[in-house]
């Protein structure tokens, strides 16, 4: 006994066939061995579309990981930059001119001194950009450049940032303020 019975979904057309005893079990022989006579034929043209969706999905949170943990590192190495010119710039403006203060009893700051107080700061410190200046007459500025590396961000093509940190001290001594 052969009937066909043909029924349309969206997506496949399924085919039965309701066979006798014998014929069924060696369609299911046959399918055992891989081949497929199920007689269902799909057309679905969304076919592997979760695939791709997962491929986009992971590039996507991997691309915000990267930003996430090397915008993280941008922010500590900027933060970095800056205290090593704050420090530089203290280390500097804390040099006494000791001549000066032996020969005449005051405090002065040597500008050329603390200019090289600070420029020995950096280069102990391991740092070899960086520019100190005198700012005006009784203050020096120090800027301190780091670059660091990416870690994820280095997959697209971004290797490096870098980052400028700078502080300003001002040269005095001792304690100023009105007389009370």
């Amino acid at each position: 006994m052969l009937l066909s019975l043909t029924r349309r979904t969206r997506r496949c057309t399924l085919r039965r066939v309701v066979l006798s005893r014998p014929v069924l079990l060696a369609a299911r022989a046959g399918r055992d061995r891989g081949d497929d006579r199920s007689g269902v034929r799909c057309q679905d043209r969304e076919r592997g579309g979760v695939s791709l969706m997962v491929v986009v999905l992971f590039a996507a949170l991997a691309a915000l990981a990267g930003m996430v943990v090397d915008g993280g590192a941008k922010l500590t190495a900027h933060e970095n930059a800056v205290a090593v010119a704050q420090e530089a710039a203290r280390a500097g403006a804390m040099t006494v001119d000791k001549s000066a203060a032996y020969s005449s009893g005051s405090f002065v700051v040597s500008r050329q001194q603390a200019l090289a107080a600070a420029r020995s700061y950096l280069i102990r410190a391991g740092y070899d950009r960086y520019s100190v200046a005198p700012d005006g007459t009784r203050a020096i500025s120090v800027s301190v450049t780091v670059t660091e590396p990416t870690k994820f961000l280095s997959l697209i093509g971004v290797d490096s940032f870098t980052c400028t940190g700078t502080a300003t001290a001002s040269l005095v001594t001792g304690v100023t303020g009105g007389a009370g």
